[in-house]
């Protein structure tokens, strides 16, 4: 913008929204954003929540690593994309990044006044921006923890009821279960949309759409049988996060690691022994038991693939032989 700062407070009311605000907009437009995959009916439900004449509010639920953030970066774009309805064309989606927000705010009153800041500008824009809440019952718990002092709820409340703040939040189930239920006047706001976890083939589609954005990030090739472990051993031994976001954590540790190698030492291919090693490392296990008795679920997985994959049964017979191949020699005693 080109606006001259005379004041503190002009400063605070062109600035705030860019300095406490990630566009996701623009990095949709900048390319800078992952593609979001298999979640067409997610982001459609979104769309269609925006679009309402009450409860216009979507609150996406799901545990952590579901790919909540990926359904507002897939509304953003559909936006760039002009995949939207009529009247979420030209949309702006910002994501507020809470952390810089309540950043240094000392003082009493010092976080609301940045939120009212933020809220005015938003409002002024007269519904073009759509605003993501990434945790979104931290904004709403905020208070419940200072003794009421910081409680942003009820600076948001108000703008919520009256449409002049289009909010897409996202939060646990647990969250959902404190914070949303518990209170009426956000119920009444809000429309929950569940994000559920993908199953292992959905998820192996997930990375398989994303790999070549690591490849080229990393500049090395996954194999069919990484991405395929990667999703069966993450899903199997990482417990605290979900699918896919702890499958794609494997693949890119996968490729990073080979950065701690001298040029000439590093691979070209990473494979499913990689993935084990990086999983035994992430979950803090011996890489031994990684593999003693995923023989049987890769199986089962094969045949699943079968089931949901038409007429390419032969596509999925070289695949599982070449990881069936790959594991067959990890059986052998005393290998690592």
């Amino acid at each position: 913008g080109e606006h001259r700062v005379t004041d503190q407070r002009s400063e605070n009311h062109y600035g705030s929204l860019d300095k406490y605000s990630v566009d996701l907009t623009e990095l949709a437009r900048t390319g800078n954003l992952d593609p979001v995959i298999g979640r067409d009916l997610e982001i459609k439900r979104a769309m269609q929540t925006l679009l309402r004449k009450t409860k216009n509010n979507p609150v996406l639920i799901g545990g952590a690593g579901v790919g909540k953030t990926a359904i507002a970066e897939g509304l953003a774009e559909a936006i760039v994309k002009g995949d939207v309805p009529l009247e979420l064309k030209n949309r702006k989606v910002l994501a507020i990044d809470m952390g810089t927000l309540v950043a240094g705010s000392k003082f009493r009153g010092e976080f609301e006044e940045r939120l009212k800041a933020v809220m005015d500008e938003i409002k002024s824009s007269k519904g073009e921006i759509i605003v993501f809440i990434d945790e979104i019952h931290t904004v709403i718990g905020a208070g419940a923890t200072s003794g009421g002092s910081m409680d942003a709820s009820n600076l948001l409340k108000p703008s919520l009821g009256n449409g002049s703040l289009r909010c897409i939040g996202s939060t646990t189930y647990k969250e959902f279960k404190n914070y949303f239920e518990k209170d009426r006047a956000l119920s009444r706001r809000f429309q929950k949309i569940d994000i559920k976890e993908p199953t292992k083939i959905e998820a192996i589609k997930i990375l398989t759409g994303l790999k070549p954005y690591y490849e080229k990030h990393h500049g090395i090739k996954y194999s069919n049988d990484a991405i395929i472990s990667a999703v069966e051993l993450s899903n199997k031994y990482i417990g605290e996060r979900k699918l896919p976001d702890k499958a794609i954590d494997v693949i890119d540790e996968a490729g990073a690691s080979q950065y701690l190698l001298p040029k000439s030492k590093r691979k070209k291919i990473i494979t499913s022994k990689d993935i084990e090693e990086v999983v035994a490392l992430v979950a803090r296990i011996p890489t031994k038991s990684v593999n003693q008795n995923d023989k049987d679920n890769l199986q089962n997985l094969e045949r699943d693939l079968k089931n949901f994959v038409f007429g390419q049964d032969q596509a999925i017979e070289e695949l599982s032989s070449s990881i069936k191949l790959s594991r067959a020699g990890l059986r052998e005693e005393g290998k690592p």
